[in-house]
């Protein structure tokens, strides 16, 4: 059972999660937080090395997410479930392309699709930043805006900004180093 729900769920990420893998984001936290499938934490993993691994960062979240609720079978359900409605829309816009090529109507529909497109964006990067950056538990246990801010990550955050933006032979760098650097910062400092 839990694998024709793992296939539902990732299917209706992967119709409505249109415009790239950030995209899923806001649908996943909708599904771990009415699923109980995995924390708000566990998505912010899920994220960090969907995009640190090669290929489509939707894909890699749903094949972590399926292997994070029912094991290796989980991820390939979810996985199958995540890509067979562009599997499917792809195999019908072929068969109608000749019919619709030039049509106004559809032109437009397309056109429409980008601000949802950019919105469904927009709304995973604001929640990345508040799972990154913002500990809203702590705020809500304690009650200090000095709680609300973990100084140690925006302070590695920074100094990563500044290094990858600011001196010019750190910008030379490829960026899987940072990715190398900010892993074992997070490996050594025990995920602050």
């Amino acid at each position: 059972m839990i694998y024709l729900q793992l296939y539902w769920e990732f299917f209706k990420t992967g119709l409505f999660a249109v415009g790239g893998g950030m995209a899923t984001v806001p649908f996943l936290q909708e599904m771990g937080l009415r699923t109980g499938w995995f924390s708000p934490a566990t998505l912010a993993d899920m994220l960090a090395v969907s995009e640190s691994t090669p290929g489509p960062i939707g894909i890699n979240m749903a094949s972590y997410a399926g292997f994070t609720v029912a094991g290796v079978p989980g991820g390939v359900v979810a996985t199958l479930g995540e890509i067979s409605p562009s599997v499917l829309i792809i195999l019908l816009v072929a068969a109608m392309l000749r019919a619709v090529r030039g049509n106004r109507t559809v032109e437009r529909a397309f056109y429409g699709m980008r601000p949802a497109s950019l919105g469904l964006i927009a709304a995973a990067g604001i929640g990345v930043l508040r799972l990154c950056l913002l500990d809203e538990a702590a705020f809500a246990a304690g009650g200090q805006l000095s709680d609300l801010l973990p100084w140690k990550p925006l302070l590695l955050f920074a100094l990563l900004w500044g290094l990858t933006n600011l001196v010019k032979p750190a910008k030379r760098l490829h960026p899987l180093t940072w990715i190398a650097v900010s892993a074992a910062v997070g490996v050594l400092a025990g995920g602050f």
